[in-house]
């Protein structure tokens, strides 16, 4: 189970748009991420690659929680609002629910459940 302080310092490193970052400290080697329901993106160095992949097709990303974070024993739940700015200054936002299952203090799979119409907006 994670604790309350491992959960907020990996929402702010989030928050801090040190996203790339926060996948190395945080998630384990084996981690598994799933966009809806598409294929898993499995291991951290395929996460990270991933996620960098997102940083250089855009101009800017915030990301700012809305509420808390509910931890209930191995999973945490914390609805995201994404900006997502593109190279023309075209502002994209992405609403979404992340739901995570963490080993200790490693996170070892993530969900985002989002409508995917918002990024077409």
């Amino acid at each position: 189970m994670p604790s309350r302080e491992i959960v907020e310092a990996f929402a702010k490193r989030l928050e801090y748009g040190d996203f790339v970052g926060a996948i190395e400290q945080f998630y384990a080697p084996d981690a598994a991420t799933y966009e809806n329901n598409a294929a898993p993106t499995v291991g951290r160095e395929a996460l990270a690659a991933k996620e960098r992949g997102v940083l250089a097709a855009t101009k800017e990303v915030k990301a700012a929680r809305i509420g808390p974070s509910l931890i209930e024993g191995d999973t945490v739940a914390t609805r995201w609002r994404f900006s997502f700015t593109s190279a023309e200054g075209v502002v994209r936002t992405l609403d979404e629910i992340a739901w995570q299952t963490w080993r200790g203090d490693e996170l070892i799979e993530e969900r985002f459940y989002y409508d995917p119409k918002q990024l077409g907006r």
